[in-house]
């Protein structure tokens, strides 16, 4: 475990996160790969010192609650480029403005309703894919801010299809932010043409 300066901590942070996105992608939608990472990733709320759970309540912390695993749930979407798209700061938790770039857009579908969202570029050094949505679930079940499904930048990355032509999107592995566990945190938020009206019942939720 990391010791020492705050900075050397979140970045083994990062590569511990990372390591379990390296070994959802390499099972290739294995169900039992959720239940591994999911594992991990609680290991990791309650031991690690970058962890958003607040040191106080990491011993003690029952673990991220879940929806149910769902084999639905996981699809692979061809990126629609948007070669005109818009570059503007993205909503956060805390008013801080985050630069994106719009790459383009993912058109799916989950329990045979057609979805789209946008997918984004962060434009900050080295940049990054980041994918945020909020659903009707949203403010209820989950974080009313929205939850992230890809953001590169922090590991979170669930690969492509095996022919590399498409995003691998599973809501199995869709988070909450930190912001949503320690608002110390800041985040970016879901925009508005992010925002579904259907509801995904899949991945991170809030405790009941």
């Amino acid at each position: 475990m990391a010791e020492g300066h705050p900075s050397l901590q979140l970045m083994d942070w990062k590569r511990r996160v990372a390591v379990l996105f390296a070994e959802v992608r390499a099972a290739r939608g294995d169900p039992d790969a959720v239940q591994r990472f999911r594992d991990g990733k609680d290991a990791l709320f309650r031991e690690h010192p970058s962890s958003p759970i607040p040191e106080a309540e990491r011993a003690g912390y029952p673990g991220i609650p879940y929806y149910p695993y769902s084999a639905e749930a996981r699809v692979e979407a061809a990126l629609e480029p948007d070669d005109e798209g818009p570059t503007f700061s993205l909503p956060s938790s805390t008013g801080e403005p985050i630069r994106c770039r719009r790459l383009g857009f993912v058109e799916f579908s989950l329990a045979e309703e057609p979805l789209r969202l946008a997918v984004y570029w962060l434009t900050g050094y080295g940049g990054g894919i980041l994918l945020p949505f909020r659903d009707a679930t949203a403010g209820e079940e989950t974080y009313g801010g929205g939850r992230y499904l890809l953001d590169t930048v922090k590991g979170g990355d669930l690969g492509m299809s095996e022919d590399g032509e498409r995003l691998v999107l599973d809501f199995n592995y869709a988070y909450n932010p930190s912001c949503s566990y320690d608002p110390r945190w800041s985040c970016p938020l879901a925009p508005l043409e992010n925002r579904l009206e259907a509801p995904i019942r899949a991945g991170e939720r809030l405790a009941e």
